[in-house]
């Protein structure tokens, strides 16, 4: 369980990735980085977050479930998130860079807006976990507000770089959120459980186009501003 990587190469190497060897993941690591994630700062430590880790079988029968309604264009429309996770009204220049990033995404996989089959298969892969062995579904309580659930951000963002740390990558996925009924049923989650995301975690197929995505950052001079001398 020797880990190589410093602080700034895990963050710098880490991307969400579309594509994932078969290979399992120890138990062993899996708690490592979930130890080590969880410490994680949060307001008067009320550590917000609840992880359900899911292999083999489990994953599966979640994964099953899912697509069955994703797959059923009548089923689907019963469903949606609990909460808004992106801007109901999209101004600029956050929708210039969803854009920009969907259309890297399409483009290396080949795929056009005409080809609704293609686009339909590519999202439906967000519930086989990208193929990955590990999957995860976070949640937490329904008592939490905006300070709790910015703690919870910071978690995750410890899940996804300690698995950088451990040779591992991973995807979060806000996709799963629309399915959270679904989700509550299949891991029988207590009725305080609200679902926060999904992720993949697993080891990176770099044989496949889409892992060559990497999302563009803005210059430094247009996201911060120094004030003072």
């Amino acid at each position: 369980m020797n880990t190589s990587l410093s602080v700034i190469d895990a963050i710098a190497t880490r991307r969400s990735i579309r594509a994932f060897l078969p290979d399992a993941v120890n138990r062993e690591t899996l708690e490592a980085i979930l130890r080590h994630a969880c410490r994680a700062p949060s307001g008067s430590n009320i550590q917000p977050w609840k992880v359900h880790v899911l292999t083999g079988e489990a994953k599966h029968a979640l994964s099953r479930a899912i697509l069955d309604v994703f797959n059923d264009p009548q089923a689907d429309r019963e469903h949606e998130e609990e909460f808004a996770y992106y801007p109901r009204e999209w101004a600029s220049p956050f929708i210039e860079r969803r854009r920009a990033l969907g259309i890297g995404l399409y483009t290396l996989l080949g795929l056009t807006r005409e080809d609704r089959e293609g686009m339909h298969a590519q999202m439906g892969r967000n519930f086989q976990f990208f193929g990955a062995p590990v999957g995860i579904i976070f949640t937490t309580d329904r008592t939490m507000e905006r300070g709790s659930w910015l703690d919870y951000g910071m978690f995750i963002e410890n899940v996804m770089l300690l698995a950088r740390a451990f040779g591992l990558d991973t995807c979060p996925q806000a996709a799963f959120n629309r399915y959270h009924r679904i989700i509550a049923k299949v891991l029988a989650l207590p009725a305080n459980e609200t679902v926060v995301c999904g992720m993949s975690l697993g080891y990176a197929d770099w044989s496949k186009p889409e892992n060559q995505l990497e999302s563009a950052r803005e210059p430094l001079d247009n996201v911060v501003r120094f004030i003072g001398t």
